[in-house]
């Protein structure tokens, strides 16, 4: 088998549509076993035996990532297939546009249960088998709104965020196990979170006066970085942040 990632074995996290399904996509193209896991079981199992159906090694597992005993039962259940895990793509989150003043406690704390704590479970539960191979790769998958400030979203932003900095203090924890852990931050992306969260399709309009490049990136473009810090080739890469926002965060 050939690709970047030909023989390791990744895991990815809210992988039944947008960025998640993009990244599983790829990263089986690219030769890896993947094992997708998302709350949605229709579509995560439909991204999956659509992987098969090409000739791939994936499957799916069921998931809410923001129970501990999942996680638990989810590396559990990857051990007992593959006996080890060389990567991790910690994607699933939720994003809800509201003003802070408007914003209810349960809201907030869905947001930190979902985007951060999920986080901390997935490497918590991960390194362990990790370090039985010597090493491996942590992706986690925070946006440019862990950078800068984006009215509304407050809560995501804090999430994001926090991401970004578990990320690099996780990062150092890590080095010495030959485990790499990097934050991927996209930029908007026209996936169905942005067009659910907004109630509408993202205007290309909008795209060509605030970004750069004069367009909304795309899922497999943002699954590209994933392969690369998947992928050997970043192994020298650690403790850093990978923006994929087609130049919006450098004016």
């Amino acid at each position: 088998m050939t690709g970047q990632v030909a023989g390791k074995v990744v895991l990815v996290s809210g992988a039944a549509s947008g960025i998640g399904k993009a990244i599983a996509e790829l990263l089986a193209q690219e030769g890896a076993s993947v094992v997708a896991t998302d709350l949605d079981e229709s579509a995560g199992l439909q991204t999956v035996r659509d992987l098969v159906k090409q000739g791939h090694d994936a499957t799916f597992l069921p998931q809410d990532v923001a129970s501990e005993a999942r996680w638990v039962e989810v590396v559990c259940e990857i051990d007992r297939r593959h006996g080890k895990l060389d990567a991790l793509v910690s994607n699933a989150a939720i994003a809800l546009e509201v003003s802070t003043l408007e914003m209810s406690l349960a809201d907030w704390r869905k947001q930190i249960a979902v985007n951060l704590d999920s986080v901390f479970l997935s490497a918590k539960y991960s390194i362990p088998l990790m370090r039985r191979n010597a090493g491996g790769s942590i992706i986690l998958i925070s946006s440019t709104a862990g950078l800068f400030g984006v009215s509304r979203m407050a809560g995501y932003c804090a999430t994001k965020g926090g991401v970004r900095s578990f990320a690099k203090a996780l990062a150092l924890e890590c080095a010495s196990t030959g485990i790499r852990v990097n934050s991927l931050h996209p930029g908007t992306t026209d996936t169905p979170i942005h067009a659910k969260m907004r109630g509408t399709d993202l205007d290309p309009a909008a795209a060509q006066q605030s970004v750069p490049l004069g367009r909304w990136g795309q899922a497999r473009e943002i699954a590209q970085g994933v392969l690369y810090l998947a992928s050997d080739v970043s192994s020298y890469v650690t403790g850093t942040e990978l923006v994929i926002d087609g130049g919006w965060s450098a004016g």
